[in-house]
């Protein structure tokens, strides 16, 4: 028995196109999703920031006894951040105004990009 090889009839077979089809897509679609979970963890973090910058705000306006001085207002604001990192708050004049800022790291496997977010609240 003599074996031939005939480069017409490789070219017609399709055993394996599966595989390599599915072997191009699934590093675009492992990439979609691990992005898309950076991303909502980068939108959590900002709308952590708001919301302890928003409520620090109001505690400094409406509760005096436990947001009575910067110190306190910092210290409640850092108790309603539920987001990654340690936030930096500061309070200002404009009625009762807190504002924060953080950075959030996303560690993409070949480089870690690092986004600056900010949030700043002001309650009469």
């Amino acid at each position: 028995m003599v074996l031939t090889f005939d480069p017409r009839q490789a070219w017609r077979n399709g055993c394996g196109s599966a595989a390599v089809e599915f072997g191009l897509i699934v590093p675009i679609l492992i990439t979609l999703f691990v992005g898309s979970l950076y991303l909502c963890m980068a939108l959590f973090v900002a709308g952590s920031l708001q919301f302890a910058v928003e409520d620090a705000a109001r505690c400094a306006s409406v509760d005096t006894t436990t947001c009575k001085d910067a110190t306190t207002i910092q210290s409640y604001a850092t108790t309603r951040y539920f987001g990654v990192g340690s936030p930096t708050f500061t309070s200002a004049a404009c009625g009762n105004s807190v504002s924060g800022s953080t950075s959030y790291a996303a560690n993409l496997g070949f480089k870690t990009v690092t986004i600056p977010i900010s949030a700043a609240a002001c309650f009469p």
